[in-house]
């Protein structure tokens, strides 16, 4: 996991021992990359050229290169942290066992193993009240 913004590196580190340390103990526990200038951003199509910066963005990446999941924010809405660790369990879940997650599934809860037999009847065996 990597933070990412047009912040110089002494901005970050400032912002983590002034703020991001008040509210998870330690700070947090991911490297805060600078993207002075925005070369990475506008690789990813969130760098703002007229106001000099990256608009928040996330992005789940998997171990291929292969982005499995973003999100692009205004900077007046905040972020849901759960929900990303939500995201990334069940990636990481499905990676591993090829089964999919259905919608707002969370880790212990019934998974969905993909097939012929499954085409049509998802109903069945899933329901909302599941996740």
């Amino acid at each position: 996991m990597l933070a990412l913004s047009t912040d110089s590196r002494f901005s970050h580190k400032i912002w983590q021992e002034e703020e991001l340390s008040k509210m998870v103990e330690g700070g947090v526990p991911f490297p805060m990359l600078s993207d002075q200038g925005g070369r990475i951003g506008t690789v990813y199509g969130v760098y703002d050229e007229d106001a000099g910066v990256d608009i928040r963005g996330r992005f789940l990446i998997d171990p291929d290169g292969i982005i499995q999941a973003m999100e692009v924010m205004t900077p007046s809405v905040g972020r849901n942290v759960n929900e990303l660790i939500r995201q990334i369990k069940a990636f990481q879940h499905a990676r591993a066992t090829g089964e999919v997650m259905p919608a707002g599934w969370t880790p212990g809860k019934p998974t969905l193993t993909p097939g012929p037999a499954l085409v049509g009847k998802v109903w069945t065996v899933w329901k909302p009240e599941k996740s």
